[in-house]
């Protein structure tokens, strides 16, 4: 890299943390402080046993002291997260269960105060304005549900936050459009799918957006866009075999295997829906429609819906740029990655457990979608003289009754 684009991207990131948006910062460092103080205020996951010991069996794999991975129940699972929480706890000799699980409860919320600033990024990347990231950023944090399970749900959470950050990269290897960054999105993918093989419908997404840049592009650009988006497959392919050592051996049939443990869960219990139990088998697909509904604040939904409504208006009115205007698409993209998942688990018969926790991810780009929400009630609020800040000052009113 030239001497003067490595110091230009530094002087970039030097203001990017301390100037333009210290406020950003200054919201998560609060909210990191709020969330030390009460890390004890949360009891163990109920699978934090069983994924300690799917860290533990695979380190113990990797480093070659067992092979108890293979004949392992849960062999299949990544522990791009749990690896890292089992490192720490063993790098600082922690014994008593009780400082094991505020460190736990510690590291993953701040990997979902990570998603938040990424969330905050991308939501300024796509709006260009620092009170609509800020907007996004508090969406995404004062959700009461996120917000709780922020501290013990080391499954979930963490793949709602690498989501967040991988829709960020996304963004960014679009904008960006070289090979190194496509390196780096793919990367963030293949991370994001070692955490839930879900993460695989943003590899399609992203390879389907690039097919069609390859399939409008000139002559001239298709080299370079097959180049970045060969980059993007072969990075997040690489990285799923690096960082699950169940596929080190026979991979395509291993991966056969992880993928449909994923989709057909063999611990089927019985879920409350509608005053009624259920099998985890056989939900109906309003499940997760009324459980996201019924969990999600009122200003985060409403906004939300009315930030999706606005994306099919500008996309029905402006067909021709859908394919071609980059925050449009992407728009759309966050809209998919709502819909897309739910209609997948319906039509794979799924288990789910927990209410909707499987499905938390999905609150990250609504989130985003919602931010579209805001924006266009201030749009409104213009266009009758009213001025936008009726339509922010709603938006806090709605945040801050989730405090409430």
């Amino acid at each position: 890299m030239p001497t003067h684009r490595l110091a230009r991207g530094i002087t970039h990131g030097r203001t990017w943390i301390t100037t333009r948006h210290r406020a950003a910062w200054l919201a998560c460092l609060l909210c990191g402080v709020a969330g030390a103080a009460v890390l004890d205020d949360y009891e163990a996951f109920l699978d934090t046993a069983t994924q300690r010991a799917t860290a533990a069996i695979t380190l113990d794999y990797v480093w070659g002291r067992s092979d108890a991975l293979l004949r392992y129940d849960d062999r299949a699972y990544g522990v791009v997260f749990e690896a890292p929480l089992l490192g720490a706890e063993r790098l600082l000799g922690l014994q008593d269960s009780r400082a094991i699980y505020l460190l736990r409860h510690l590291l993953t919320h701040l990997l979902f105060l990570a998603g938040g600033l990424g969330g905050y990024a991308l939501a300024f990347r796509l709006y260009r304005s620092r009170g609509l990231a800020l907007c996004a950023l508090g969406l995404y944090l004062l959700h009461p549900r996120l917000y709780a399970h922020s501290f013990f749900n080391s499954k979930d959470l963490p793949f709602l936050s690498l989501f967040m950050l991988a829709l960020l990269l996304l963004h960014w290897a679009f904008r960006r459009g070289s090979v190194p960054a496509f390196l780096l999105c793919g990367a963030g993918i293949g991370v994001l799918s070692n955490a839930r093989p879900m993460g695989f419908l943003l590899l399609g997404a992203g390879l389907g957006l690039r097919t069609l840049d390859f399939l409008l592009a000139d002559r001239s650009a298709r080299r370079r866009i097959a180049w970045s988006g060969g980059a993007l497959a072969a990075a997040s392919i690489v990285t799923i075999y690096a960082l699950l050592p169940y596929l080190w051996q026979d991979p395509l049939r291993r991966f056969a295997e992880a993928l449909a443990f994923a989709v057909d869960h063999p611990y089927i219990v019985r879920q409350l829906f509608r005053g009624r139990y259920v099998w985890g088998s056989e939900l109906p697909f309003a499940y997760v429609p009324v459980w996201f509904a019924i969990t999600a604040p009122w200003a985060v939904l409403g906004c939300g819906l009315l930030g999706s409504a606005a994306v099919v208006r500008r996309g029905l009115r402006h067909r021709a740029a859908l394919v071609r205007n980059t925050r449009l698409r992407f728009e759309w993209l966050l809209l998919a990655c709502c819909v897309v998942p739910v209609l997948v688990v319906a039509g794979l018969g799924t288990t789910l457990q927990g209410g909707w926790r499987h499905m938390y991810f999905i609150a990250a780009p609504f989130c985003l979608l919602a931010t579209g929400g805001v924006r266009a009630l201030a749009d409104a609020a213009r266009r009758v003289g009213q001025g936008a800040g009726r339509a922010y000052g709603l938006a806090g009113v709605g945040a801050g009754a989730t405090l409430a």
